[in-house]
């Protein structure tokens, strides 16, 4: 159903771009289920940008990636919260970290390395997972580092001043869409900036409280199919299953 509510959306000339949270691992699934080649993603939190494309042998192209110092969030990290699960993206590949996660928690691969290969290299994203990790989002925001609040109890952090919200606003430019005719539909924390980015904002019907409250409008729920009821709305000729709730 939403794969054929996405084709009709292409069809009458809208650009769908995935935004997540997840990994290029994690989001490339979903992107193949959708079908939305060619075309644009947003991965890692607004860290990644890439270009879908089948035609090269990944099934994408990096268009952009920033990447951070791991060192002092990792030392900030088991300093202050010792038990707290942390997991150091690898772009296109997995996660590394000092301590395995369990299973169903990342998006792709893990490896166990020794605490100084954790910081070895730059990253695009740190996930901090477990009780106590959205304590510390002002002391990784003093580090000049994006702490973004991704669950009750999970917290990615991405470099200073990105945003899916940003990266979405680059893939606007870079495609030439009005800034008016933009439009968004988020279900988590990790997506308020980028319902305060749109023009249109639509909140998922299963949502916190805090992603309800800055959306201009509410949609069904995933059981709901509340994308889909979205992307109807833009489509000519397509009726809608339901209208959105305000």
């Amino acid at each position: 159903m939403t794969g054929h509510a996405v084709a009709a959306a292409g069809a009458a000339g809208h650009h769908v771009v995935l935004a997540t949270g997840r990994s290029i691992v994690g989001m490339l699934p979903v992107a193949r289920a959708l079908d939305i080649f060619p075309g644009w993603a947003v991965a890692s939190s607004g860290s990644v940008i890439l270009r879908l494309d089948l035609g090269v042998r990944a099934g994408y192209v990096v268009e952009d990636a920033h990447t951070f110092d791991v060192e002092p969030l990792v030392r900030l990290v088991r300093a202050s919260a010792p038990d707290l699960m942390l997991a150091v993206e690898e772009l296109g590949w997995g996660y590394r970290t000092d301590a395995r996660l369990p299973d169903g928690l990342l998006s792709g691969p893990q490896r166990v390395v020794a605490l100084e290969e954790v910081w070895s290299r730059p990253t695009t994203r740190v996930i901090l997972r477990g009780l106590g990790a959205t304590e510390l989002v002002g002391a990784v925001r003093a580090l000049g580092l994006t702490a973004t609040r991704s669950g009750p109890d999970s917290v990615d952090v991405t470099p200073y001043g990105l945003s899916k919200a940003t990266a979405l606003e680059t893939v606007r430019e870079r495609l030439g869409v009005p800034r008016g005719n933009t439009i968004a539909v988020g279900d988590n924390y990790n997506d308020i900036e980028m319902l305060r980015w749109a023009a249109r904002s639509v909140a998922m019907g299963h949502a916190p409280a805090d992603l309800l409250a800055v959306a201009s409008e509410v949609t069904g729920t995933i059981q709901e199919h509340g994308v889909v009821d979205v992307l109807r709305s833009i489509t000519p000729g397509v009726g809608r299953s339901a209208d959105t709730r305000r």
